[in-house]
């Protein structure tokens, strides 16, 4: 390896681990925000915030070209993400604890690969099946275990986190086939999504207030989770030879995610969770050396 590809390589790895120290701490973000904004509310500052970013990044790149033949993908993908997607996701954070809800939103890639059944056409190996087995175990044992005094589990809350993951691997699907510059592709389908946000928003909450708390965790939300993350990891996946080194950086998220969990938000968090994780993230190792895998 030259010494221009070994910086690259040193380049690629402080990105990926600044954008995973960054998709750590969204579960607190979300907790917070929702604690004083709706879903709806919430999701209009993330998203605004988020456009900006896009739309910067696109200004500086000169990304604004979409072929008209990709326009239908656009709109499509724009009304998943930041739409319904993250909707939903919000909804079921706003029922559930934040250490529960974030592992089982990461069990997304296993729900990529049983969508990848009837839309890809795609067979599901007997190692890869283990893992899902391995995964979804490990989230029950995380409910299961969850203390009393913690937030009440709802079944509705669960079954909205698993929804989510359904519209979230569903989207990266859709998203593999797109040819464009994908910052284009974020910039043109979150403003496809800002119009219909609002009516949502003023349909059911109303605007929401803009206090500079609710601005801060709103931006918080579109630059950590929806925005500058996002390019970062684009970067970091980019510029490395060797993608699985990068990927595997995301296996560091659950952990980190629950320490910030516990430390901001507060929650009573079971001696189990951290076994649960171990059993979750044990599982999704074992599914992804076995099936082709989409990097987020």
């Amino acid at each position: 390896m030259t010494t221009s590809e070994l910086k690259n390589e040193q380049r690629a790895m402080l990105l990926g681990i600044c954008a995973v120290l960054l998709w750590s701490t969204v579960a607190t973000i979300f907790k917070l925000g929702l604690g004083r904004m709706s879903a709806e509310q919430l999701l209009l500052l993330g998203s605004s915030a988020s456009w900006l970013v896009f739309f910067l990044n696109s200004v500086l790149r000169r990304a604004f070209f979409i072929r008209r033949s990709d326009w239908h993908r656009v709109l499509l993908l724009g009304l998943i993400n930041p739409c319904a997607y993250y909707l939903i996701l919000f909804e079921a954070y706003d029922r559930l604890p934040a250490h529960i809800a974030q592992p089982i939103n990461y069990t997304w890639a296993i729900t990529l690969s049983l969508l990848a059944v009837p839309l890809l056409k795609q067979k599901i190996s007997f190692t890869a099946l283990m893992g899902m087995v391995i995964s979804y175990s490990g989230v029950i044992l995380l409910i299961a275990t969850a203390p009393k005094e913690s937030n009440a589990i709802e079944s509705c809350g669960i079954l909205l986190a698993l929804i989510s993951t359904i519209f979230w691997a569903y989207y990266w699907i859709v998203n593999a086939s797109f040819e464009g510059d994908p910052s284009a592709l974020m910039f043109w389908s979150f403003t496809v999504a800002l119009p219909v946000l609002c009516v949502v928003c003023v349909a059911r909450e109303g605007w929401p207030e803009l206090t500079l708390l609710n601005l801060s965790l709103g931006a918080a939300v579109g630059l950590v989770e929806m925005g500058v993350t996002f390019l970062l990891w684009q970067s970091a996946i980019r510029k490395t030879r060797n993608v699985g080194n990068i990927s595997r950086l995301i296996f560091l998220s659950p952990f980190l995610s629950m320490i910030f969990i516990s430390i901001f938000v507060g929650e009573s968090i079971s001696i189990w969770a951290i076994p649960s994780l171990l059993v979750i993230v044990l599982g999704l190792i074992i599914h992804q050396k076995s099936t082709s895998r989409y990097s987020v």
